[in-house]
């Protein structure tokens, strides 16, 4: 899909600036960051897609190379963006199997 999207985002987080240097408060900011991305665009009328990169070490290192992407900078994923290409029915996977109230 990113061959025919108009635009292509690539969101990466700064190893160096992640809480703790932890990868895994940067996947956590960066995720928040992919899901504001999305509802913004649907909100504009877009269509916007998440493709994710991390944790495979071959995307990252093909995401790398491309963009010259330093070592330090991770990239998380990239968000193909354009009109949409089809208009579907709402839906959901709602399953209240997976909520719990106050106890497992």
């Amino acid at each position: 899909m990113l061959t025919n999207a108009s635009l292509g985002i690539v969101v990466c987080g700064d190893q160096e600036a992640a809480f703790e240097k932890h990868v895994s408060f940067l996947l956590q900011d960066c995720s928040a960051a992919i899901e504001n991305l999305l509802l913004a665009a649907h909100g504009l009328g877009l269509g916007a897609c998440w493709v994710g990169v991390h944790p495979s070490l071959e995307s990252i290192r093909r995401v790398r190379e491309l963009l010259k992407i330093p070592e330090t900078i991770v990239p998380v994923a990239v968000i193909a963006v354009g009109q949409p290409g089809e208009a579907l029915p709402a839906r959901t996977r709602f399953n209240q199997d997976y909520v719990h109230l106050e106890t497992w």
